[in-house]
């Protein structure tokens, strides 16, 4: 079981930047795609971003432009930079771990990812 906490979040005005940190505790780090998503009440756990092992990264559409993902092996952290934000950026944000999705379907699921953090929550005012 790999534990996940996730820290950065807060409150923000739009056009703002936060940086989130996802610190995992599996030595086995490394060999992990990472997962962000984010979720508001009421709706669906959405995708955000994820990075593979190999470091090929992808986001969702809505974030393009705007989010960075990294990870530093080294430190076990996975990172999400937000900038530009939006008002409808307001969610709790979760990172999580997976282990060889082998398609980008499922890299951009939530049930491809065995392992979620608490959550952070990013609150983005008008």
């Amino acid at each position: 079981q790999v534990q996940l906490v996730e820290s950065g979040g807060g409150l923000v005005q739009a056009g703002g930047s936060l940086r989130l940190s996802c610190a995992a505790s599996a030595r086995t780090f490394s060999t992990y795609a990472m997962g962000w998503f984010r979720q508001v009440p009421g709706k669906e756990r959405e995708f955000v971003s994820a990075i593979r092992r190999s470091g090929s990264i992808y986001y969702a559409d809505s974030v393009k432009g705007r989010f960075t993902i990294s990870r530093d092996n080294a430190k076990n952290t996975v990172y999400l930079q937000m900038n530009s934000l939006k008002p409808e950026d307001t969610a709790v944000y979760y990172c999580a771990t997976s282990g060889s999705p082998s398609t980008i379907a499922t890299i951009k699921s939530s049930f491809g990812y065995t392992n979620w953090g608490q959550g952070t929550q990013v609150t983005v005012s008008s």
